[in-house]
């Protein structure tokens, strides 16, 4: 039988918290954040050097869009199974291995690139292998910060972890930017090997009597439905789920978008790809700090940002030629897409029971990361057929009438069951 969600509380509007890193007061949660800081800036390096290889071996936008769509298949296919996994098995020990596992897949992409036998097929298969690992890491992660710090301090510690995130996406593509034009690719893919170290002692030296567990579910038939209808039957949730559908589908395309813009635009490599990916980190770091002071999420608040995210890479698309204009916007449309992203997060992980989490972050990441093996070959094939420009254009357009679309199916709804129920147990 189906579990049916409390009825939800209305929820005040965000207010201002006194300190922007409040979490890392949290022994574990310090280590955690560290370790995420290095890997993060290891797995920047690759996605950026993976995106330059394909790039080199094939010459096709189209041909990364497949890599990017490869690694995340199993996610679109696999990724509630995915939860419910988390949702029964502890999280730490699923965090240590997953972790291993991705250490173990950079080696062998290290290797392959340094002794110049890879092939595009080789990049392929271990994209696709990548993603299997990521089913269960992504949730797993998700519902991991929970576990760091507790429902009170959730919110701003999403928005760190967010931070994390962006902080590498400013310095992993400058980084990977220099050590390709100065070694080459492969000493990028061995970077980030080395990166998956840091999260396992993080892993290894927290403790665990101070972790706030959840009461993990005993194997059962019907787990996955339950966690469906227990979505199905909470309107926030829902079309959440939707709007963060279209945006990882569409807006959040950026490898795709950004490699694009450099080489059918700018006319342009590798280290102009990198300065476009760290500038918008610049503006992504930007905004999950801002996310980080805000006590609770607002529902309004994820509508508002889904919409703006959409309107900035529709203006990307209509900009005029020039490099610096085109990232000032780039900043900006940063900041936002990641104050969606850290809204919706945590607005998802406080609308849920704790027995609940791993499943509906299961589904969260289903929809968040399983359309890009949709949208990346589609993007890609546009940018290709009608420029990069135009794929800028589709994109945030799509982004948009979304964002204003559900607003309207929500405010017809009564309020009661719009707003986020925001207490959970602990």
């Amino acid at each position: 039988m189906a579990a049916t969600p409390p009825a939800p509380e209305a929820a005040a509007a965000p207010k201002r918290r006194g300190s922007m890193f409040q979490s890392l007061r949290i022994r574990n949660y310090r280590f955690w954040f560290a370790g995420q800081v290095l890997s993060n800036i290891g797995s920047w390096m690759q996605r950026m050097a993976q995106d330059w290889l394909v790039l080199t071996l094939t010459g096709s936008t189209f041909a990364m869009g497949v890599t990017v769509a490869l690694q995340f298949i199993p996610m679109l296919v696999l990724g509630l199974w995915g939860g419910v996994i988390v949702d029964r098995v502890r999280t730490r020990r699923l965090l240590a291995g997953t972790q291993t596992a991705m250490c173990v897949l950079a080696v062998v992409l290290a290797v392959l690139t340094l002794t110049h036998v890879v092939q595009t097929w080789h990049v392929f298969v271990l994209a696709l292998l990548l993603g299997l690992v990521t089913v269960i890491d992504n949730p797993a992660q998700q519902t991991f910060v929970a576990e760091l710090v507790g429902k009170d301090d959730l919110p701003n510690a999403v928005a760190l972890n967010s931070s994390t995130s962006q902080a590498a996406r400013l310095i992993g593509p400058a980084v990977a930017g220099l050590v390709i034009h100065a070694v080459g690719t492969g000493w990028a893919f061995a970077a980030n090997a080395v990166s998956f170290l840091a999260v396992l002692a993080a892993l290894a030296l927290m403790r665990v009597g101070e972790l706030h567990e959840g009461r993990k579910v005993a194997k059962a038939k019907g787990q996955l439905r339950e966690g469906l209808h227990y979505v199905a039957a909470h309107p926030t949730l829902l079309w959440l789920m939707v709007l963060v559908g279209v945006g990882g589908t569409f807006a959040f395309n950026f490898p795709v978008l950004l490699a694009s813009y450099t080489t059918d635009v700018l006319h342009d490599g590798a280290n102009t790809l990198g300065l476009l990916n760290s500038m918008l980190g610049v503006g992504s770091l930007a905004g999950s700090l801002m996310a980080a002071r805000w006590a609770k999420p607002w529902m309004a608040l994820v509508l508002a940002s889904g919409a703006a995210f959409g309107l900035l890479e529709m203006i990307l698309g209509v900009l005029p030629v020039h490099l610096w204009l085109f990232i000032v916007v780039l900043i900006v449309t940063g900041v936002v897409a990641v104050v969606f992203n850290a809204v919706s997060n945590s607005t998802t992980q406080l609308s849920c029971e704790p027995e609940m989490r791993g499943r509906v972050m299961g589904l969260y990441m289903l929809v968040f990361l399983g359309g890009t093996p949709i949208g990346s070959p589609l993007i890609g094939w546009f940018a290709e057929a009608y420029g990069a420009k135009a794929a800028f254009l589709l994109c945030g357009g799509v982004t948009l009438a979304a964002a204003a679309s559900i607003t309207l199916v929500l405010s017809r709804i009564d309020r009661a069951s719009v707003e986020p129920r925001v207490e959970v147990p602990a």
